[in-house]
C-alpha cells in the first residue's frame, strides 16, 4: 500500500512540475505597445493571441510572431517585412496591400484568408495552408530555383 502511495505522489509531482514550466510566450509589453501604437518593430509577439485584432497599417518589421493567433485579424497595409510567422494562425485574416517580403510563413495557416495585393517577394511559404484562400494580384511562387 505504501509503495502505491509513493508512486501516486511521484506521478502527481511529475505532472505538476511539467505543468508549471511556462511555455515561451509573447512579451506582454510588446503586445500592449502594438495594440496601442500600431508599431512594434523587432518585437517578441511569439504565441500572442491577436485574434480579430485591427492591425491596419501596423509596423511589424522583423517581429517574431511565431505561433501567434492572428485568426480573422485585419492586416490591411501592415508591414511585416522579415517577420517570423512560422506556424502562425492567419485563418480568415484580411491581408490586403500587406508587405510580407522576406517573411517566414513556414507551416502558417492561411486557410480562408484574403490575400489581395500582398507583397511576398522572398517569403517562405513551405507547408503553408492556403486552402480556400482568396488570392488576387499577389505573386505566389511555386517550385524550385533558377
Amino acid at each position: 500500500m505504501r509503495i502505491k502511495s509513493l508512486a501516486a505522489v511521484a506521478l502527481l509531482s511529475a505532472i505538476s512540475l511539467g505543468a508549471s514550466v511556462p511555455a515561451k510566450a509573447a512579451n506582454p509589453a510588446h503586445v500592449q505597445r502594438l495594440l496601442k501604437t500600431g508599431e512594434c518593430v523587432k518585437c517578441d509577439l511569439s504565441g500572442a493571441n491577436l485574434k480579430g485584432a485591427h492591425l491596419i497599417g501596423a509596423d511589424l518589421r522583423n517581429a517574431n510572431l511565431k505561433g501567434a493567433n492572428l485568426q480573422s485579424a485585419n492586416l490591411e497595409g501592415a508591414d511585416l517585412t522579415g517577420a517570423n510567422l512560422q506556424s502562425a494562425n492567419l485563418k480568415e485574416a484580411f491581408v490586403n496591400s500587406t508587405t510580407l517580403n522576406n517573411a517566414n510563413l513556414t507551416n502558417a495557416n492561411l486557410s480562408n484568408a484574403t490575400l489581395y495585393s500582398a507583397e511576398l517577394e522572398g517569403a517562405t511559404l513551405i507547408g503553408a495552408n492556403l486552402k480556400g484562400t482568396d488570392v488576387f494580384n499577389t505573386n505566389i511562387g511555386i517550385g524550385g530555383g533558377e
